[in-house]
């Protein structure tokens, strides 16, 4: 069984330790000895009964006497113990952060704090500075907000602050996770209590849907991120003298103002076609973008197909190390560059060449074997890095993550999951270059399966299907 102590350590902190026991029956269970209960059933005479509720990601009791215990991570297979974080707020506005901000937060970290502040008031939350294990989906290490009804809650990780979270609700969870692995220097948020009708977003932050607040490179990037879509609005300043249709059988792309930097807020997309019986081939001939571990703010992006609402993508690429080659399947590509309001570099240039198809084949050079065991077996052995998604460099880094995952073999769901994750982490490769995701209805059909397992041990589901292709073309996505 698993054992769950806790004891009060005064204002609301609270110590946890957790301890994983086999049981005599062979089956595993969850006791949970509350302290603080303990001594107001001695005091008041009163029975109190525990009720477990899944609020999101998390499975928590929640008792009106500033009670608050965080169960189990699932991926954890040794004892550990915390103290001196989370806690309940209840002040009209305040602070908090990751244990020991501004050093490393510790391995195994789990805390939880409650902002309560007076309704009709809600709560607004900002966090000035992050530092955590990433990138998305934020599998190992992450901050967690939770709150409303409608159990809504917002996952971060990286190394790039979000914007402001605007809730809805009077009462809100947030929760800080790590793993016994890797550790940045956490974070620091602050929080208010605002009226309705007041919320509001940070200076440099745009707000549409009367309260969601973006960053800066989320607006005019070429995806609707609001209801309302006023994020895409207005943005004809981003497209001028950039961008724009390409034919014939060879060309010439570049950067604005190159090769002196580019301006900022720039959204260019270049259409490239050839004749039918052709493919298009581009090459890099300079290549210097603000450099990232993950390409968010300033990118190029290649897709292989006539838009970027169609096929897949041959790469998003971003700092000063120049993109392979990249060949079409077809006649069409199209090439992407985005960049922010921060870090301007001399930018790119690139030419494209249509290259006939008839009676020739092309190399799977950029492809390599499967030669992860978790995942070999799959409906494609075939792979290729870097991986532009999760920031994966090669094979043997994922094979390292990867293990963090063995712990969900005994998972009835497992082969389901199995095959969402090796999608992920070693993606479908085509010969002819570029990786296909997993597509929609692989997520899908795995969340299905496996949240109601995974809720048991306060695992959540940590996924979101919608930003997979929703298509079960297999010149689009993969079917892992």
């Amino acid at each position: 069984m698993f054992v769950l102590y806790h004891s009060g350590l005064g204002g609301g902190l609270f110590g946890v330790c957790v301890m994983r026991l086999r049981g005599p029956g062979g089956g595993w269970g969850l006791v949970v000895v509350s302290a603080a209960s303990l001594l107001l059933l001695t005091a008041l005479g009163l029975a109190l009964a525990l009720i477990l509720t899944r609020l999101s990601s998390l499975m928590w009791l929640f008792l009106n006497l500033e009670a608050l215990f965080l169960i189990l991570y699932l991926n954890q297979h040794i004892p550990f113990c915390l103290s001196g974080c989370g806690g309940v707020l209840s002040d009209s506005e305040g602070s908090f952060s990751s244990p020991n901000h501004p050093g490393s937060y510790p391995s195994n970290s789990l805390c939880v704090w409650v902002i309560r502040v007076p309704p009709p008031s809600m709560v607004q939350i900002h966090v000035s500075s992050l530092n955590v294990e990433g990138p998305s989906p934020c599998l190992f290490d992450w901050l967690e907000v939770d709150y409303s009804n409608e159990f809504l809650s917002c996952r971060f990780c990286g190394n790039v602050a979000p914007p402001t979270v605007n809730t809805n609700s009077s009462t809100v969870w947030v929760t800080f996770h790590s793993d016994g692995s890797i550790a940045g220097d956490g974070f620091t948020a602050q929080y208010k209590a605002v009226l309705p009708g007041h919320r509001s977003c940070s200076r440099e932050e745009f707000m549409c849907d009367s309260g969601r607040c973006l960053l800066p490179v989320s607006v005019c990037d070429g995806h609707p991120n609001c209801h309302d879509q006023t994020d895409e609005a207005n943005c004809s300043h981003k497209h001028k003298e950039c961008g724009g249709q390409k034919v014939g059988p060879n060309g010439y792309l570049e950067s604005p103002n190159h090769p002196r930097p580019y301006p900022h807020q720039q959204l260019c997309i270049w259409y490239i076609s050839v004749d039918e019986g052709h493919v298009v081939t581009l090459s890099f001939r300079n290549f210097s973008l603000e450099t990232q571990d993950v390409c968010e703010f300033d990118y190029v992006e290649v897709h292989d197909s006539v838009s970027t609402g169609a096929g897949r993508v041959l790469g998003r690429f971003c700092g000063t190390t120049f993109p392979p080659d990249l060949t079409s399947s077809g006649p069409h590509m199209t090439v992407v560059f985005v960049a922010d309001e921060g870090v301007a570099d001399s930018g790119f240039n690139a030419t494209y060449q249509a290259v006939s198809v008839l009676g020739s084949e092309f190399s799977r050079s950029s492809c390599e074997f499967i030669e992860v065991e978790m995942c070999q077996g799959l409906s494609y052995n075939l792979t290729s890095f870097p991986n532009i998604w999760l920031s994966i460099a090669d094979q043997r880094e994922a094979a390292t993550l990867l293990r963090q995952y063995r712990v969900l073999m005994e998972l009835a769901c497992f082969e389901p999951l199995q095959r969402l994750v090796c999608g992920m982490f070693l993606p479908q490769c085509s010969p002819q270059g570029g990786v296909l995701q997993p597509c929609r209805s692989v997520c899908s059909s795995a969340e299905q399966q496996c949240s109601q397992a995974l809720d048991l041990f306060s695992f959540s589901w940590p996924f979101n299907c919608h930003l997979l292709p929703d298509s079960q073309d297999p010149m689009e996505c993969s079917l892992p």
